[in-house]
């Protein structure tokens, strides 16, 4: 009994192998889905992160410091914070100005979790690379921002900081590319 008890066990663990080594079914290949739809406070938030990109792409000094909240905290490549309104609004005056670029910037993601007042906003940013030597025509990275609602219903931007990452060169190309992935409006529910 024991023979054929070990021959079972065996036969058992043999086929448990052979089925192992088999090659797993491939599986589907993944299919583009649509960006998913956002809330009205969501699409509110991603207007006006447009709106805040396209102050600093016209060069509007006051309407890019209008949409940064009083007591806001920027936190650029340098990781050294500027704090408040005023300082970011000085610290980003050549930016604002276009001096060694424009920055542009859009989302592609904004939610709004539990606290209906305060939002993230994702996406990515480029700029054009215009030193000496320059790898490439543009450098593209990422950004998040932290936005809050005030009482008259009007979203700032609290918290704003690159997205962990390291810029990365790009061409021309991959710059039109980009921008022609972008949907026209937000998507709402």
């Amino acid at each position: 009994m024991k023979i054929v008890q070990a021959l079972a066990l065996s036969v058992a663990v043999a086929a448990t192998i052979a089925q192992a080594a088999e090659p797993a079914p491939s599986a589907p290949a993944p299919t583009a889905t649509a960006a998913p739809a956002m809330s009205a406070s969501e699409c509110a938030v991603w207007n006006r992160e447009i709106s805040f990109a396209a102050a600093v792409e016209s060069h509007d000094a006051k309407a890019f410091a209008e949409h940064l909240h009083p007591g806001a905290v920027f936190l650029g490549g340098n990781n050294k914070p500027k704090r408040g309104s005023e300082v970011i609004a000085g610290a980003w005056a050549g930016i604002v100005q276009g001096e060694g670029g424009v920055l542009h910037w859009h989302p592609d993601t904004v939610v709004i979790g539990g606290d209906p007042n305060v939002a993230l906003s994702r996406g990515p940013w480029w700029i054009a690379d215009t030193s000496p030597g320059a790898k490439a025509p543009f450098v593209i990275g990422s950004y998040v921002s932290t936005w809050v609602r005030d009482r008259k219903g009007v979203w700032h931007v609290l918290f704003d900081g690159g997205g962990g990452n390291e810029p990365k060169p790009a061409s021309a190309d991959d710059i039109a590319k980009l921008i022609a992935s972008f949907p026209t409006v937000c998507a709402k529910q």
